[in-house]
């Protein structure tokens, strides 16, 4: 599975003259892994992650003197917290249609404050140094706000998750990275089926590592139609990506379980179905998340 981590060029960098901070974004992993504007935060000891994140977001407010907004994608409970911060350490949780309202200008402000691509310059820093667990966090994060701010189809988020599985595949976590990079693969297909090969070459690089019975058999049988709808519009002419096709099928065809024709198998067919199943959904935000409210002056370190 080949995925540069590369940096392409000298202007991934910061923002150095960037306007004041629109809304920061955090992201707790599913074990408890935080990130806040793209950094890692080192938590020491049984910090809970909702402390780290209100007193990194506060550090901000006080910088600017003013109330900091935020949003939190916390996958340990799947939910969304939309915060407001303030200088003096307060902070308290809003419905989402109190948050900032959405719009062009307003993703535009938010990206010259962080830019998406100096956070993939960091996380391929991460990789070229091997501190994989960092990276692959770090992606996550960045796939997670971009698809919740600008949708999974959009060019930015299919390139975070694209990197995500790749870093997925380094660290041998196959499934994973098969279902990112199917994912993948399934809007190229609906979207822009001249770009879709790479892509479905990708997951089945990643679907090859797999040894679960039913999980090659349901993934390749997608992969299979895949590559069957290339090659009926005339876009499998890679001769690896040939071999790939062939290679699906003959593992299919050697299983437990038939491999349906195209004309049999319309639920699978590449490029329909929901954006990205895979992803799992969050819950609305609502107001009053506790684990999110402080009163004024109060901090990780306050007494109680």
């Amino acid at each position: 599975m080949s995925h540069s981590l590369t940096p392409r060029d000298g202007g991934n960098l910061p923002a150095l003259s960037a306007p004041p901070l629109v809304r920061l974004d955090a992201y707790v992993a599913e074990d408890g892994s935080t990130v806040v504007n793209g950094h890692l935060l080192e938590m020491g000891g049984t910090r809970p992650p909702n402390e780290a994140i209100l007193d990194a977001v506060a550090m901000f407010a006080r910088t600017l003197g003013a109330p900091v907004a935020a949003t939190v994608i916390d996958r340990t409970v799947q939910q969304v917290a939309r915060l407001r911060v303030y200088p003096d350490g307060s902070s308290r949780t809003i419905a989402e249609e109190e948050d900032l309202p959405p719009g062009r200008e307003r993703t535009a402000a938010e990206e010259e404050a962080f830019p998406p691509l100096a956070r993939v310059e960091r996380i391929i820093q991460h990789a070229q140094r091997e501190e994989l667990h960092t990276a692959f966090v770090l992606a996550s994060a960045l796939r997670e706000h971009l698809s919740l701010r600008r949708g999974a189809e959009d060019e930015l988020s299919l390139e975070a998750r694209a990197i995500e599985a790749y870093l997925a595949y380094l660290r041998g976590d196959y499934m994973l990275s098969t279902v990112l990079a199917l994912t993948v693969a399934r809007i190229r297909c609906r979207t822009d089926l001249n770009r879709a090969a790479p892509e479905v070459a990708r997951a089945t690089a990643a679907w090859q590592r797999l040894w679960d019975e039913g999980q090659v058999a349901a993934r390749g049988q997608e992969l299979l139609h895949m590559w069957e709808r290339l090659s009926a519009e005339g876009l499998l002419l890679e001769p690896s990506h040939q071999a790939m096709a062939q290679a699906v099928r003959t593992r299919l065809e050697q299983g437990s379980r038939p491999v349906p024709p195209p004309a049999a198998a319309a639920a699978v067919t590449a490029g329909q179905g929901p954006l990205a199943p895979e992803d799992k959904p969050l819950k609305p935000t609502r107001r009053g998340l506790r684990r999110f409210t402080r009163r004024p002056g109060r901090s990780a370190g306050s007494s109680p």
